[in-house]
This record gives structure tokens, C-alpha cells and sequence, in this order.
């Protein structure tokens, strides 16, 4: 069951994020912990890389707007980062940055069966998504495509 201030917690961030030319890509909030931890990844709206300036002043402005809004009534830690590695890719910009990185690929088969494969990320286009799986290239018809996430290099 989510944290009742949650529904807050994310609608006040979107807003601060929006308004500061980014988007929110992620928000845990970690009550487990003493203080509880508010993690936020952020993105810029214009798809441009996060750096760590940006992560200090999207937390300067957010932890301004929480502290005003009363939202949370104990101590917190707040984080604020990148999505980094790990992440899904979903804009074009993101399939073109990571050619040639590896990645895991879920999609449905001809039989509608849901799979998995590893490899390298060649290209995606309007029609396919193209993985380089060993020195094969193996073509996925994009709307079988449900998830491409980058992963760490096999050893």
C-alpha cells in the first residue's frame, strides 16, 4: 500500500520539476530509513543530460517548495539524481545515444509468448528494433517491443 503522502509528494514535485525545465522519471519514498529518504530522478523536459548542477539546483528548489508546503511534517533526507544506467529506453534520443550498448530486450514472439533476449543495441526505427545478439542481427517488430533496458557488459 502506498505512503499516504505520496499522491502529494509526486503531484508538488512534477509541478517544482516542470516548472525548472525537467521531468520526473522517478520517486521512491523510503520510510524504512530514520529520517525517511525522498529519492527523485530527474530528466530535462528538452531530453539534454543531467549534471550534477542540475541535480543540486532541482534539489535546492524542491526542498524549498516541500519545506513551504508542510507536505512532509518529520525530517527527511532528499536525493536527487539521473536515471543513469538501468534505465529504460523509451525516446529516440535515448536509442541513439546508447548504439552499441548492451541490452535486455522483453517482447512478444510470433506466438504471442512473452520473451526475453540480451545483446547490443544497433538501431530502432519507425518499423523494428535491431539487436546484435553474438554477431547476429535479430529484427523485432517495434509494436512487439514492451521494453528495452540497458544492462551492465557481460564479462
Amino acid at each position: 500500500m502506498p505512503h499516504p503522502l505520496l499522491p502529494d509528494i509526486e503531484s508538488l514535485s512534477a509541478d517544482v520539476a516542470v516548472a525548472n525545465g525537467f521531468s520526473i522519471c522517478g520517486l521512491q519514498l523510503l520510510t524504512h530509513l530514520n529520517p525517511i529518504t525522498l529519492e527523485i530522478q530527474i530528466r530535462h523536459s528538452s531530453g539534454a543530460d543531467v549534471s550534477l548542477d542540475d541535480c543540486a539546483r532541482f534539489s535546492s528548489v524542491l526542498g524549498d517548495a516541500l519545506e513551504t508546503s508542510d507536505i512532509l511534517p518529520e525530517a527527511y533526507v532528499l536525493e536527487i539524481s539521473s536515471p543513469g544506467i538501468g534505465e529504460v529506453l523509451s525516446s529516440d534520443r535515448d536509442f541513439q545515444t546508447f548504439r552499441g550498448f548492451p541490452i535486455e530486450v522483453e517482447y512478444r514472439d510470433a506466438k504471442d509468448v512473452e520473451t526475453r533476449l540480451e545483446g547490443l543495441l544497433l538501431e530502432r526505427d519507425e518499423a523494428e528494433l535491431q539487436v546484435n545478439i553474438r554477431g547476429r542481427i535479430k529484427r523485432l517488430p517495434r509494436d512487439r517491443v514492451i521494453q528495452v533496458r540497458l544492462t551492465s557488459p557481460s564479462s
